[in-house]
């Protein structure tokens, strides 16, 4: 079932899926119409899940589940990691890889794989400062007070 985003509670799943680029307009209107579909007919063990999404930058896809009632199953979960890969081959973008970083220079958002980020932070060329964003977050509450931060404050510290 499809849920306004804002309206999923805070301790609602998160699941965030950055792009290796920005997506286009066309694209971004062919995702959402994607992801809508998708969720309203996502289940686990013929219950339906009460999620929403949301776009960010036009290069986040953050897919939050409200776990109060139902959660997901390993199923279902699988069948959202297939949705996406679906998204990757159409689109030619990256979604799942997990060893690269994205941050902020000024209001760009730079994607680096994570030795390149760690060769950067040793040059100096980003700092403790450098506003990141952490994708490990785990529910919608994290996601809104911790997703955007400084370096200083998430896993990236280990390499300034």
């Amino acid at each position: 079932m499809l849920v306004e985003f804002n309206a999923l509670p805070d301790s609602s799943r998160i699941w965030i899926f950055q792009a290796n680029r920005s997506f286009t307009e066309q694209e971004l209107q062919e995702i959402r119409q994607a992801m809508d579909a998708f969720i309203e007919e996502w289940t686990t063990h013929g219950s339906d899940l009460k999620a929403g999404y949301e776009i960010r930058y036009k290069r986040f896809i953050i897919l939050a589940l409200d776990q109060t009632n139902t959660s997901a199953s390993g199923c279902s979960i699988d069948a959202s990691v297939h949705f996406i890969q679906q998204l990757e081959k159409k689109y030619n973008v990256e979604l799942l890889d997990k060893m690269n970083v994205s941050y902020k220079q000024g209001e760009f958002v730079a994607y680096k794989p994570l030795n390149e980020f760690k060769k950067m932070a040793k040059q100096k060329a980003v700092s403790k400062n450098t506003i990141v964003f952490n994708n490990l977050v785990t529910n919608k509450g994290e996601y809104l007070e911790h997703w955007e931060v400084p370096a200083s404050e998430s896993w990236h510290s280990r390499f300034m």
